[in-house]
């Protein structure tokens, strides 16, 4: 029989580094308190299984750590702006699209399905992040963080935003390796303004003499962030378990 006051045993853990390819130790944090940052949904529509099939893979992660012992903060951020249909950084902002669709505002779209994603997470078993990050409730980190980059002299601006030069970065894109993918400019999508086929918007500038129900004055104009910038703000994930 089993005997259930018995602790499992627990074995090292192990992750894949993208750096070096190659299986590291998990060092143990102080305290053994782990910060998890993970991408969440885009709130335009109802997510399908695709969709979900990520976040069962978050889900599997959290639970191995808390397993293990670790006390977890996981913090998921909500795309609820800034999601363009086109991989070239162009296009119709998803949100604004799903407002069109179903005749509601931009905001009341958003709402009404972050709150199906929730019920999704929730018939599925898969456990609810400690914080839930939207990207509309931190624009100002956001126009903030271009800030930082632009007086790093790391951005240009085109007629239809501000876009990271990845070029100024010297080992850019060694996480994927992309060098060795040799990407070729315009062959999968139209390239428009932008200097090198990686590099992505920062902030988007509205269409001139169109009123956005998303957007706000940023750099001399009315605009909205890039879904990139999104998920490098980060906050509250140094507290309180990191």
């Amino acid at each position: 029989m089993f005997n259930l006051k018995k602790q499992p045993t627990v074995t090292p853990l192990y992750f894949f580094n993208t750096l070096t390819r190659e299986k590291d130790l998990f060092a143990e944090p102080k305290n053994k308190k782990v910060g998890l940052y993970t991408c969440g949904s885009t709130v335009y529509n109802y997510a399908h299984i695709g969709n979900l099939r990520t976040y069962f893979f978050e889900d599997i992660l959290k639970r191995v750590l808390q397993y293990n012992g670790y006390k977890v903060n996981h913090v998921m951020n909500i795309t609820d702006v800034g999601h363009l249909t086109s991989d070239a950084d162009s296009g119709e902002d998803k949100m604004e699209k799903g407002a069109k669709r179903e005749g509601k505002s931009a905001w009341d779209i958003a709402r009404f399905y972050t709150a199906k994603f929730k019920e999704n997470l929730h018939d599925l078993n898969i456990e609810e992040p400690n914080v839930w990050c939207a990207a509309t409730d931190h624009i100002p980190e956001q126009i903030a963080l271009v800030q930082k980059l632009i007086d790093k002299g790391v951005t240009y601006t085109t007629t239809d935003g501000i876009y990271f030069n990845t070029t100024k970065i010297d080992d850019y894109g060694k996480l994927a390796n992309l060098k060795n993918q040799k990407l070729q400019a315009g062959i999968r999508v139209d390239m428009g303004e932008k200097k090198n086929p990686q590099d992505f918007a920062l902030w988007k500038f509205s269409p001139a003499g169109e009123k956005r129900q998303m957007e706000w004055e940023a750099f001399g104009r009315m605009g909205f962030p890039g879904w990139h910038i999104e998920r490098r703000n980060r906050p509250h994930l140094s507290s309180p378990h990191q």
